[in-house]
């Protein structure tokens, strides 16, 4: 195989290092927003405990536990998606670097090493790839999650808006959400 068109580019060098270095930012800003989506969950846990002490009808406290245990399999979805997604950052870091190495040992290809640079770097780049794409389906099921806990609540709401009399017919019906598959 002919590589002499790759070696005479200083684009060619360029965009093998410039590829994995976008997935590594934007596996960091995914990384950042998980990170701030953990921490509402934290806090959402936070405000259904004081929700659960201070008491209430035991219907109240079944839907709160029906709450809790959602919002504890969504904080478990979301340390698993940030796992993934900082290996996909390590990864992508790690196919910058070896690319790096191999753009600059490239005029050096009789050397023995540099086809296996070349595949370390492929390979740290389909391990990315794949942590991204479990990352991704994760945060999906999380965010299911809480769609399931805004339903319940706009639910609750409706029906104590009801009994209360301020409508007389439930007009509000809830807003029809694309197919998210549960």
């Amino acid at each position: 195989m002919d590589q002499t068109p790759l070696l005479q580019s200083p684009f060619a060098a360029l965009t093998f290092i410039a590829a994995p270095a976008l997935l590594t930012n934007a596996s960091a800003v995914l990384a950042l927003s998980t990170a701030n989506r953990m921490l509402r969950t934290r806090d959402r846990m936070q405000q259904l405990f004081a929700k659960f002490e201070s008491g209430g009808a035991s219907a109240e406290e079944a839907r709160l536990v029906e709450q809790v245990n959602r919002v504890e399999r969504q904080a478990v979805l979301l340390l698993g998606a940030l796992r993934s997604i900082y290996v996909a950052l390590g990864a992508f870091a790690g196919a910058t670097l070896v690319t790096l190495l191999g753009a600059s040992v490239a005029p050096f290809q009789e050397v023995g090493w540099f086809r296996p640079l070349a595949w370390l770097g492929l390979a740290m780049g389909f391990v990315g790839v794949g942590g991204l794409m479990l990352g991704s389906a994760r945060l999906f099921r999380a965010t299911q999650l809480s769609l399931v806990n805004i339903r319940e609540e706009a639910a609750l709401i409706r029906k104590r808006q009801a009994e209360r009399g301020s409508i007389s017919t439930p007009s509000a019906k809830p807003a029809k959400a694309e197919a998210v598959g549960r």
